[in-house]
């Protein structure tokens, strides 16, 4: 067919004899071969650019399409291919960012010979006059200091010569040019090359528009599969799992791993497409052997690809990028919390992205779900390997795996690492409080022994019910006007102030004494013993910090994990009194939504998360308070919007609130006012209306736990008039606080 076609562009040969018309046809098909072969060939000077980090993978993929020659440098992979090399790399490589073809090198010292030598370029052998094209341009160490303006008179070059020759000048297009060409300008010497990706590699075509943060790139995602162990050739028993999956690019790249499938194979569009050297024939083969191996790599056995995320549009965006890649028969998403993750199968890899925020509060957050991500991975996934990419190397430390490789990768600027490792079984001891000294030395004796004696009684208790915060004395001996609460391997110490009638240096004296007498009793080290001091304080200094340390303390109550602070607040961020409402909000939660007014720091919030509930709102109006209250949601786990944290005053959200909630659990301020938006809040004058404004939220059947530290408080009569009232005072009040019978008054209130 060849040598027809060779004739009958030669001319009319009708007077040779068919002799030597065969003899003719047989050498210019040989000469046609052999200049096919040499064009085959042809070596060119190629370019792949890609993030930094992923230099190593780039060289593995363009040495596998045939290049040679491979030199790497920061984010650039240099190399030598024939344009079939080109191509394969185009269509296949799934780190690379762009593969440029080298067109001329000169020196560029200023704008004139940069003109100059792009006017040497015999550019109607690049492009057609028809043809739209664009200039792209990046300098470094350069005399010309403007890129734009370096862009701009390379096209004026090729623009005047199409002009001159023709008579007409080809259009710049920027959207999606024909033509793109790339000018890098390094240390005054100009390099001009031909963009035949055209636009990003790592634009597959499968991704779909959708909110929220923005995602991996498909390349860098590759890259963190790979070389978090997953491949091809992996054992199909196996699973790979990411329980944060967001828009599910990690298991998409994952899958197309295992598939076998070339990631250009969706795109609809290459650079080299109306370059005039293309080779359609060429490029046709390629796409037909691509397909034939994404056939083979379907019909094998496949792994269980599966993904989490507590987001719900997270998980329907994940679904639509996974239909539109034409994997929604291998990769199941699912919306579910971290909390719940479960030991799926024996063994799988586990690769995510966690959050890792932006403003300090999400940085905050993030690091708590770090926190619990390794927890939950050492309770339900001994034996898997990890692969947790992260922008924060100080999250994988807080994660408490023992990492195995740690490599160095750029999500765009950010600087990130990816950890990988197995994860290994651990035995964890349960602290457990012991006194260590029975003899009490002289000074402060009667505090030491009234100390020793509560001691071992709560001891006790805390063991049998598994209480690990708790108070152990509380101001049971009038000279010694403190509180005394254990917090896991801590203590607090609380210093009350003293009567007028006793003098302010004995009673300095006796809190010494009692200090002493603590670390001599559980020989507990000077920084395990925390010191607080309450006195009467009047305007602005009851509600200034402390101190500023910002240093939290994780501490267990129940099933949950919270954060306490010893040093920025009077209060640690954990009422100890009302340990036993917590306890029975996560008991009868399960399957119901949870309001929780004046929210604080969100205790509650996370026991009725623990204890299923489908939903929770936590209000308050100290922004404080509210990312305490997220960081403590998510050291459990939980997040996204079926856990939101709502700032804004009580009393005007629940006028402007809509929707039912199953149980409501209102623990307001004695007093609090707001200069910003100057409202005063007293409960005593305002506990009625809060609490029909609560009712008016709570469900038929619902539930309303309303408690007060305000020791003169009287319920008004006219909530019982209207609602089924009961006082739980009694059942409320912790054993650790039995002593105290008004630490607090709770009641609950439900719909006659």
């Amino acid at each position: 067919m060849k040598s027809l076609c060779l004739y009958n562009y030669r001319g009319n040969l009708n007077s040779l004899t068919s002799e030597f018309f065969f003899s003719f046809a047989l050498s210019m098909d040989s000469l046609y071969f052999a200049i096919m072969k040499q064009d085959k060939n042809k070596k060119y000077n190629l370019t792949a650019s890609c993030a930094a980090g992923l230099e190593q993978l780039l060289s593995d993929e363009i040495e596998r399409a045939g290049g040679t020659d491979i030199e790497q440098a920061k984010g650039l992979v240099t190399w030598q291919g024939t344009l079939e090399a080109a191509y394969r790399c185009c269509l296949w490589s799934r780190y690379g960012s762009r593969i440029f073809l080298t067109l001329a090198t000169f020196p560029a010292p200023d704008e004139d010979a940069l003109y100059q030598g792009a006017l040497q370029l015999d550019w109607s052998q690049l492009m057609h006059l028809k043809n739209t094209f664009a200039v792209d341009c990046s300098l470094s160490s350069s005399a010309i200091t403007h890129s734009r303006f370096a862009a701009l008179r390379v096209k004026d070059a090729l623009v005047d010569q199409f002009r001159d020759r023709y008579g007409e000048r080809p259009s710049v297009s920027v959207e999606r040019p024909d033509i793109r060409i790339r000018l890098y300008i390094y240390q005054d010497q100009a390099t001009i090359a031909l963009d035949l990706s055209g636009e990003s590699l790592h634009r597959r075509g499968y991704r779909s528009d959708g909110g929220g943060v923005a995602p991996l790139k498909e390349s860098l995602a590759a890259a963190i599969v790979s070389l978090s162990g997953w491949s091809a050739d992996g054992p199909a028993e196996t699973m790979l799992l990411d329980p944060m999956c967001g828009s599910g690019t990690l298991l998409i790249e994952a899958a197309l791993i295992y598939g076998d499938v070339a990631p250009g194979l969706s795109r609809p569009h290459f650079g080299f497409v109306g370059w005039k050297e293309h080779d359609a024939a060429l490029w046709q083969g390629l796409i037909d052997e691509a397909v034939e191996r994404e056939e083979r790599g379907l019909e094998k056995k496949w792994p269980q690809i599966l993904g989490y995320d507590a987001d719900p549009r997270a998980v329907a965006l994940a679904r639509k990028n996974i239909e539109k890649a034409g994997l929604d028969d291998r990769i199941v998403v699912k919306q579910g919390q971290l909390a719940h993750l479960r030991r799926p199968v024996a063994r799988g890899l586990l690769v995510t992205n966690p959050p890792y925020g932006e403003r300090l509060a999400e940085i905050d957050e993030a690091e708590q779900l770090h926190r619990a991500l390794g927890r939950i991975c050492k309770e339900e996934l001994v034996g898997w390997n990890l692969g947790i990419f992260t922008s924060n190397p100080e999250f994988g430390d807080r994660m408490g795996i023992r990492w195995d490789a740690s490599h160095r990768l750029y999500n765009g600027p950010i600087n990130c690492r990816l950890f990988c490792g197995e994860v290994q079984a651990t035995e964890e001891q349960d602290f457990q409080w012991q006194m260590v000294s029975e003899q009490a030395p002289a000074e402060g004796v009667e505090f030491a022994n009234r100390l020793k004696k509560n001691a071992k009684k709560m001891l006790k208790w805390a063991r049998k019910n598994g209480a690990r915060c708790f108070r152990i004395y509380d101001r049971d001996l009038p000279d010694y006007n403190v509180s005394v609460d254990m917090y896991e391997k801590w203590i607090v110490v609380t210093e009350f102030a003293a009567p007028s009638t006793i003098d302010e240096q004995k009673a300095t004296e006796r809190f010494h004494q009692s200090l002493f007498q603590v670390r001599h009793l559980f020989g507990v080290r000077r920084d395990r013993v925390f010191l607080k001091t309450r006195r009467r304080q009047k305007g602005k200094a009851q509600y200034q910090k402390q101190a500023s340390r910002k240093k939290m303390h994780v501490v267990r109550e129940g099933d949950c994990f919270l954060l306490v602070n010893f040093f920025d607040y009077l209060d640690t961020g954990l009422f100890l009194d009302h340990r036993t409402i917590r306890l029975r909000i996560a008991k009868e939660i399960s399957g119901k939504r949870f309001l929780n007014l004046f929210g604080y720091t969100g205790s509650a919030s996370v026991h009725a998360a623990v204890g299923g509930a489908v939903s929770t709102t936590t209000v308050d109006l100290s922004t404080t308070y509210l990312d305490w209250a997220r960081m403590n949601l998510a050291l459990n786990g939980f997040g996204g919007l079926a856990h939101e944290t709502v700032r804004a005053d009580c009393m005007q959200w629940l006028q402007e609130a809509r929707g039912e909630y199953d149980m409501i659990f209102v623990d307001p301020p004695t007093f609090s006012n707001t200069k910003k938006e100057r409202r005063v809040f007293d409960v005593q004058e305002d506990h009625r209306k809060l609490i029909e404004q609560a009712m008016n939220r709570l469900a038929v059947d619902g539930v309303l736990i309303f408690s007060t530290n305000f020791r003169r408080f009287k319920m008004d009569e006219s909530i019982e008039k209207y609602y089924a009232l009961r006082n739980i005072s009694r059942d409320s009040i912790p054993n650790d606080f039995a002593r105290n019978k008004k630490i607090h008054q709770c009641w609950e209130i439900r719909k006659k």
